[in-house]
């Protein structure tokens, strides 16, 4: 039975390891945390939302970026000190601007596909992850987000993702909370939401039980190819240790880059930090306050999801401030009066903060498909959307790995709408 080594236990490591685990090879997971999903696959917006494929390669974007480059707060704020990193990633991020559009469309034809790996999964090992199927309402305030917004609805339906324009008296009769005043919205009704923590742990244990080896809290000091097999270095108390396997899978988030690097290849992944909240709903006036249906506030670039009965996760922004895990304070903001805004009957008395590192190529698609040594494979790079394209992600790289080392055909069907490469 050939060996798989899989680097990093959030949400792409664990679907991966169940995926290859699905598919015969004997898999040992590596995570350097005590738990799967402990970082970005923490408490994310927790929607898996196709109706959220646009890739921000687009001009607006860098505008944006500049007109809030001194603004602390401001939903996407950049460090102006410079470095090699991110100079170089925004170089590329500039020349797959004219893919713009094609890219957008593949991601949703991705999203689409994923859903349906993740809900069977989910319903063959029993996840409950306090899933909601209620859809996306995407609000704008002015005419200019309504209108760019239907231009984007057309490259979506063109990746298979129906989503209708809404008046806003239609907007408050699908989330009948929401207060403010609107120009109109758009509604995926096929999007859906649920806590990608919960999910992960709960297919962490269904990798386990399909034989996976789920080692937790490891210390990885190198890994390395000949082109043969693959090495994975661990620190360990008594000195340090080196596995040797059949293969390689790189799921590592953020730190991608720095392992692709040791292996030969650039992966040139950036850290862009997104923040959370997660307001808890703890008297019977905020349950009935909350929202119901997910939200998507184009202007703000901020989610909702309703995560059980007591829970209300709000999440957003971006920040490219290299690898920084900092909560801070003025970003946190922002969250709270958005929520205390939108949402006035909604206590916002007893609020979590929460900081993730998302993992994004310069083109915002992943990374997906083999190295430059025929052992080594890389499942990285998801950016915003990791928790949505996932489940379809891992399919594809275990296609891969399998017929790098010439095993039969999988088991497990894929999907032809998602057979197209995303390697960068």
């Amino acid at each position: 039975m050939k060996t798989i080594a899989v680097i990093g236990g959030g949400i792409t490591g664990i679907t991966t390891a169940y995926a290859l685990a699905k598919r015969g090879f004997n898999v040992t997971l590596f995570e350097k945390h005590r738990y799967a999903a402990m970082e970005t696959s923490f408490a994310n917006g927790g929607q898996l939302s196709a109706s959220n494929a646009e890739v921000w390669n687009h001009w607006s974007t860098i505008v944006k970026g500049m007109k809030w480059m001194l603004k602390s707060d401001a939903p996407l704020l950049v460090n102006p000190k410079p470095s090699w990193h991110k100079l170089s990633w925004f170089a590329e991020f500039i020349g797959s601007i004219s893919q713009y559009r094609n890219n957008t469309t593949e991601t949703a034809r991705l999203a689409i596909a994923a859903r349906e790996h993740l809900f069977a999964w989910a319903e063959e090992e029993g996840i409950d992850f306090d899933l909601k199927k209620a859809g996306i309402l995407h609000i704008y305030r002015d005419r200019a987000g309504f209108e760019h917004a239907g231009e984007v609805s057309r490259l979506l339906a063109a990746g298979g993702l129906p989503r209708r324009s809404v008046t806003p008296d239609e907007m408050r009769a699908i989330e009948p909370t929401l207060a403010g005043q609107y120009y109109g919205g758009y509604y995926t009704e096929c999007d859906s939401t649920g806590d990608i923590h919960l999910f992960t742990n709960g297919l962490a244990a269904a990798a386990i039980r399909l034989g996976v080896d789920c080692r937790y809290g490891q210390d990885v000091k190198r890994v390395g190819t000949d082109g043969k097999q693959a090495s994975v270095t661990l620190g360990t108390a008594g000195g340090e240790e080196t596995l040797h396997f059949d293969g390689m899978v790189v799921c590592a988030g953020t730190a991608s880059r720095a392992l692709a690097a040791q292996l030969g290849d650039r992966v040139n992944i950036y850290p862009v930090k997104g923040y959370s909240i997660t307001v808890n709903l703890n008297d019977e006036a905020s349950r009935a306050a909350a929202p119901t249906v997910s939200l998507l506030d184009d202007e703000t670039k901020l989610v909702t999801s309703r995560l059980g009965d007591h829970r209300l996760r709000v999440a957003g922004t971006a920040e490219f401030n290299g690898y920084n895990h900092d909560i801070r304070a003025d970003r946190i903001r922002p969250l709270v009066e958005w929520v205390n805004e939108c949402f006035p009957g909604v206590s916002t008395r007893s609020v979590v903060p929460w900081a993730g590192l998302r993992p994004m190529m310069p083109n915002m698609m992943p990374k997906v498909g083999r190295g430059n040594s025929p052992c080594v494979f890389y499942n990285t790079g998801h950016g915003h959307l990791g928790w949505t394209l996932s489940a379809i992600t891992a399919d594809m790289i275990g296609d891969v790995v399998g017929q790098s080392l010439g095993l039969p055909e999988p088991v497990v069907v894929p999907i032809a709408a998602a057979r197209q490469s995303t390697a960068a």
